[in-house]
């Protein structure tokens, strides 16, 4: 398997999803202060221009869409290569968050995290990577989650499409490591953005059963949206297969390692606050990243 230098930001072209808020949005500001040109996507129009009316110094395009639209896709992909035939890093970021044991979430709302977590992701790749293979040093970032790495009660939909996401960049890193591009798969803990306020609760959940775990999600959110963009284009830079954010990724992390089958009575027994902060969806975006 051949060694990848260190990715070049300096004259390529980022295509980021779920770039009008969080981590997107700070990644945005990354990758142009380090010379990259930018190609933004989200489906919240005013936020996603917002965004780029702050960015200086390099090209910025931008495009509204809906992630949840599978079909769309095609299109979309389309007119980003019409105006950008050179693509050199794809940052799957956006995600939609939802909170509900198996019998409270309905077929639809399961097939909808799926739909924006796992297929969408897999659909760019597909449609972006001739382009990615003619510019070699090229990357791939897939935003995954700790619920890539744990699965806990009440996370279902949410953990099958972390898993699936990391299983795909797992095995994608390894086919195009010989090809030249690089795949990153990160797991972040709870990162400080406006996942509390869009996050969905399963339909078969009560009223109070929602309030209650959205007023203590949002308690849980508490490291520096900013600080964790750094963290994830430092690891593209130096070609990291796997970046995990905060201890709260970190820690389960390493327990699900030692006890597989086990980790969460042993968190409790631990720290039942860690535990609870691996009961909580630790991801950053909304439907397209918002």
């Amino acid at each position: 398997m051949s060694q990848l230098s260190r990715y070049r930001f300096a004259g390529g072209t980022a295509v980021v999803t779920g770039a009008a808020s969080g981590m997107g949005e700070h990644m945005a500001h990354g990758l142009a202060r380090r010379g990259s040109d930018l190609v933004l996507i989200d489906r919240d129009a005013d936020r996603l221009a917002a965004v780029a009316g702050k960015i200086r110094g390099v090209r910025v395009e931008t495009f509204v869409a809906d992630l949840a639209d599978i079909a769309g896709l095609d299109e979309l992909a389309a007119r980003v290569l019409a105006a950008n035939p050179r693509v050199t890093l794809l940052v799957n970021n956006a995600g939609v968050a939802l909170s509900g044991t198996f019998d409270q979430v309905s077929a639809d709302e399961f097939d909808w995290v799926m739909d924006i977590n796992f297929r969408a992701p897999v659909a760019l790749t597909r449609l972006l990577l001739p382009t990615l293979l003619k510019s070699p040093g090229s990357h791939v970032v897939n935003v995954s989650s700790l619920f890539g790495l744990i699965g806990p009660p009440g996370q279902t939909a949410y953990s099958s499409s972390k898993f699936a996401l990391r299983g795909f960049s797992e095995s994608l890193r390894h086919e195009l490591a010989d090809r030249g591009v690089g795949v990153t798969s990160v797991h972040p803990g709870g990162i400080r953005t406006r996942i509390a306020e869009t996050a969905r609760v399963a339909s078969g959940a009560s009223e109070a059963e929602a309030a209650q775990g959205k007023e203590s999600f949002a308690k849980l959110l508490t490291y520096p949206a900013d600080k964790a963009a750094e963290r994830i284009l430092t690891g593209v830079e130096k070609r990291k297969g796997r970046v995990l954010i905060a201890w709260t990724a970190v820690v389960p992390d390493i327990l699900a390692r030692l006890f597989p089958t086990s980790y969460l009575a042993v968190m409790n027994r631990l720290s039942p606050s860690t535990a609870r902060k691996a009961s909580a969806p630790q991801r950053n975006t909304t439907s397209t990243g918002s």
